[in-house]
């Protein structure tokens, strides 16, 4: 099948690794579509933008109905969006730990779920979850952010097993820190003895790294590799 043809979903597609995905996929040729809760700029004939909030199963389900009225297939979703919460427990109000929830977890199972409904009709299709390195690391001050991330590794390892039948896999991304609005308001001190020295490769990724890791996911090299997490840095 031509790039053309193939269809792709990315959430949080606005700023950060999402937009760098999208203007990856888009200027390949792939069917885009992006999603976040405000306008994107990115012009592209083959990029298409959702505002909503990935939390939201309404204005999600609605979402891959256009999708599929258009298409009628999806091969690939990318569940990007994500929030953080830097602060000890003892001080995170419950309402910022159900804002984490809803968007890391909640819209992570809501776009699967969704996308596996599209896929299942080829018999065919690639679902790459965000995790973080926070996870392994346990970071702490981060206990709301690590927790969302830890259920998206959990619900990686469950939706492969049911997705299997489907032939579709699920793997999940833990990337390190990379120069993008998520990381840019931690101080650099803290941001290096926190992270980055607890690294085998002590410094920021990029972009491109993970786009080559999204690659490899998405192609039928990994048709056999699902329910995995991939972590960078050597944590």
């Amino acid at each position: 099948m031509s790039e053309h043809d193939r269809v792709i979903v990315i959430t949080g597609s606005r700023k950060g690794i999402g937009r760098h995905l999208a203007e990856t996929f888009a200027r390949r040729g792939w069917h885009t579509y992006g999603c976040s809760r405000q306008p994107s700029d990115l012009d592209d004939e083959h990029y298409t933008h959702a505002c909503l909030d990935v939390a939201d199963e309404p204005a999600v389900t609605q979402l891959f109905r256009t999708v599929r009225a258009r298409h009628g297939r999806l091969d690939a979703l990318v569940n990007n969006a994500g929030i953080a919460s830097m602060n000890l427990a003892m001080t995170t109000p419950v309402a910022t730990l159900e804002r984490v929830l809803r968007t890391n977890v909640v819209g992570t199972f809501l776009f699967s779920r969704e996308a596996v409904k599209l896929m299942r009709r080829q018999r065919h299709g690639r679902i790459v979850n965000f995790s973080t390195i926070a996870v392994p690391l346990k970071l702490e001050g981060e206990s709301a952010y690590v927790a969302s991330k830890a259920a998206v590794e959990a619900m990686t390892s469950v939706l492969a097993k049911e997705y299997a039948a489907y032939g579709v896999t699920v793997n999940t991304i833990g990337p390190p820190p990379i120069d993008t609005d998520l990381v840019r308001g931690i101080p650099p001190q803290n941001l290096a003895e926190r992270v980055l020295d607890r690294l085998a490769f002590p410094r920021f990724g990029e972009l491109a790294e993970i786009t080559h890791a999204v690659d490899f996911f998405l192609s039928e090299r990994a048709g056999m590799m699902t329910g995995q997490t991939l972590y960078y840095g050597g944590v």
